[in-house]
């Protein structure tokens, strides 16, 4: 029988309505599974069991007079570290941040809270959100529950830990490069980047997206339809849309693939998660699905372009610090930033420029295809103590060849476990649509959910 905090948003929300279960007894045995397992995970911060109790009691009335205040409500979730909720700080994963409790709630809490979700905690990032790692100049370093050696990947990287381990099953993260995927991916869950603009955001930058981390793809779906409600403060969102984002229904007969095995820069596919991507893509032609190889398209001029703005943009804000705060922040994010000290504003306006030529390749590359599959990561998830798959700030953006480029362009992509390294460490599939077409990708998420061979159970204690 599945425990309490591993059973979907999906399946308590159709208890709460039956009466069957109430948000009470699900959230006190979620922070029962958080108080068993959070001492080796870290990865929540300002963790709020008190709250969460007033909140499912809230609830627990509600759905007792019939009058549930949204889709979501009683259902345990967390909320990345750097998405601010009123009263509590936002360090950003570092410990040169000043800790000034948030005015208000950003846009992805205030949608939560008004659907009567049950807020457990933030959950942890490192420094900036800068690193596929839960290494943390504030936090303590946040570990993969699958192998507790291991990184749950990042900067979503509590929020992977969380989801993995069964702290309720909504978990919201953010995504720049990868920040989502890549913690999905390492811990076997579904994360979605939706398309730029999908969920609104603050503040808004070029390439910034607020999305899902669940364990299942309607569970995905079901916070997306609360996610994607408008907020005026991201003046980049896209115009309000009402998209029926339960019908996930759908057949792969037909539909056109590409298989993207080779990113161009970066680090080469391990071959296990080579053929983990591949049996995937098998499956997809069985079921009637037209799978044709796509090229790589990235270049090393486009990632070497981003880095450098990337980097002067970090150095920016760490300039600005007081020596004493700065000197605070990770090793390897000030070696990083200091990278961008010296370049020219000619360097800083060509690599930026970098980004459009980007996202006009990976559109050129993908407008064939109905979705791309991909690996999520060319590697398995390194040890907890690495930055990153390289542990190099002199190269720490080989890892992202598969997942950046679709935050430039906009699409909407997804990755959701296709295998298991020999270990037992979770392989991500990405699958990326075209623009706009969040829906399609999550329809073609959750054919594969259903064509996939069984999963092995979740590292819950």
């Amino acid at each position: 029988m599945t425990e309490l905090p591993d059973l979907t948003a999906v399946e308590l929300v159709a208890q709460y309505r039956a009466k069957t279960l109430s948000p009470v007894e699900v959230t006190e045995a979620v922070l029962a599974r958080i108080e068993a397992r959070e001492p080796e995970l870290h990865a929540l911060y300002a963790y709020d069991p008190s709250g969460a109790r007033d909140e499912a009691k809230a609830s627990e009335a509600r759905w007792a007079a019939g009058e549930p205040l949204g889709p979501i409500d009683g259902v345990p979730l967390t909320l990345k570290e750097n998405i601010a909720t009123r009263g509590t700080p936002v360090p950003l994963g570092t410990a040169a941040t000043a800790l000034v409790p948030a005015a208000e709630d950003a846009p992805a809490a205030a949608r939560v809270r008004e659907s009567g979700g049950v807020l457990l905690a933030k959950t942890t990032m490192p420094d900036y959100g800068m690193l596929t790692s839960g290494l943390s100049s504030f936090h303590p370093t946040a570990r993969n529950p699958w192998q507790l050696s291991a990184t749950p990947g990042g900067s979503s990287a509590g929020a992977g830990a969380a989801a993995a381990a069964g702290y309720g099953p909504l978990h919201v993260g953010t995504d720049i490069g990868g920040s989502i995927r890549l913690p999905a991916g390492w811990c076997g869950l579904v994360g979605l980047k939706p398309s730029f603009g999908r969920v609104p955001v603050d503040p808004p930058f070029l390439g910034r997206v607020a999305g899902p981390m669940t364990r299942t793809v309607a569970d995905t779906a079901l916070l997306m339809s609360v996610l994607s409600r408008p907020d005026p403060r991201d003046h980049l969102s896209l115009p309000p849309a009402e998209l029926p984002w339960s019908s996930l229904e759908g057949t792969l007969d037909g539909l056109r693939v590409g298989l993207h095995l080779e990113s161009g820069p970066g680090l080469p596919v391990d071959p296990v998660t080579l053929d983990a991507v591949t049996a995937a893509a098998r499956a997809f032609e069985a079921a009637g699905a037209i799978v044709e190889p796509v090229g790589p398209f990235l270049t090393r001029g486009m990632l070497d372009g981003l880095d450098v703005f990337w980097r002067t943009r970090a150095w920016s804000d760490l300039a600005a610090l007081p020596p004493d705060r700065r000197a605070k922040v990770l090793p390897y994010i000030a070696d990083w930033a200091a990278g961008g000290a010296n370049a020219s504003g000619v360097d800083v306006y060509r690599g930026f420029a970098q980004i459009d030529v980007m996202s006009v390749a990976a559109l050129q590359a993908t407008s064939a295809f109905d979705v791309v599959l991909s690996p999520t990561c060319p590697v398995a998830a390194p040890p907890a103590e690495w930055a990153s798959p390289t542990n190099d700030p002199g190269r720490p953006f080989e890892h992202i060849a598969f997942t950046v480029p679709y935050n430039m362009s906009g699409q909407p992509a997804v990755s959701l476990n296709c295998g298991y390294t020999d270990d037992g460490r979770p392989i991500g599939l990405q699958l990326t649509g075209r623009r706009f077409d969040d829906l399609g990708v999550l329809r073609a998420a959750a054919a594969y959910e259903r064509l996939r061979p069984p999963q092995r159970p979740w590292p819950i204690g």
